[in-house]
């Protein structure tokens, strides 16, 4: 007797932007940039490429609601009752987090600085450096300065993070660079080469908090004209 072909088992969940996009973000991280298609997104969603682009238009806007419902949750947390300081070192750790966490978050930002996930983090930053009593002329060096720190020093956490050979976790990859760097020429490379010891203990998350604050050091002590 012919046995009737098995039907493909049906969504659970309808297909919505919001399921698009969060399955963007896991295509994301376990294969990157170049591992998200539609054909791919459609496999992971049990449905066909044409559903999605019903929701998304394309690759592009499909990036940018990826990047901006990461930067979106980042950016969430309440910090009504902190003061400038405190508020912007939450941020900026809860975007190293994110970055550290998709690390393909680090390069769309920098590629879409017009875009409203970019936008969102320097009105955030901008807010904070104004209460600090930053006057008007300086607000935009200073949230930029802090912008520029946080996405570079968090996407390049995230970079290095990715050069580790497969199999080599954060403490091997990093004594191998100490002891590179302990066998650099003394005389061109004298400063490297004394703090390797550091390099070896250092955690790249306090490393990136300490700086946080050196520049709010700096923004609140200089005397600005």
């Amino acid at each position: 007797m012919a046995t009737k072909a098995r039907r493909p088992e049906r969504r659970q969940e309808p297909l919505s932007r919001e399921r698009i996009v969060g399955a963007a973000v896991e295509l994301l991280d376990s294969v990157g940039e170049g591992g998200l298609t539609f054909r791919a997104l459609a496999e992971r969603l049990a449905t066909g490429p044409g559903a999605i682009y019903w929701h998304v238009a394309g690759k592009t806007e499909l990036l940018a609601a990826a990047t901006d419902a990461v930067v979106a949750t980042a950016l969430a947390g309440d910090h009504t009752d902190a003061t400038p300081n405190e508020a912007i070192r939450a941020l900026a750790l809860g975007l190293f987090d994110a970055i550290d966490d998709h690390p393909w978050v680090g390069t769309q930002l920098a590629r879409t600085p017009a875009q409203p996930p970019m936008l969102q983090v320097f009105e955030r930053i901008g807010r904070q450096v104004r209460a600090l009593g930053v006057p008007e002329a300086a607000q935009f060096t200073a949230a930029s300065a802090l912008l520029n720190y946080i996405l570079g020093v968090a996407g390049q956490n995230a970079a290095n993070a990715r050069t580790h050979r497969p199999g080599t976790n954060r403490s091997e990859f990093l004594d191998t660079v100490a002891s590179e760097w302990e066998e650099l020429d003394p005389a061109q490379y004298a400063f490297t080469r004394a703090v390797a010891g550091q390099l070896r203990e250092h955690d790249d998350r306090a490393e990136f908090a300490a700086g946080i604050d050196l520049i709010l050091t700096g923004i609140t002590a200089h005397e600005w004209p």
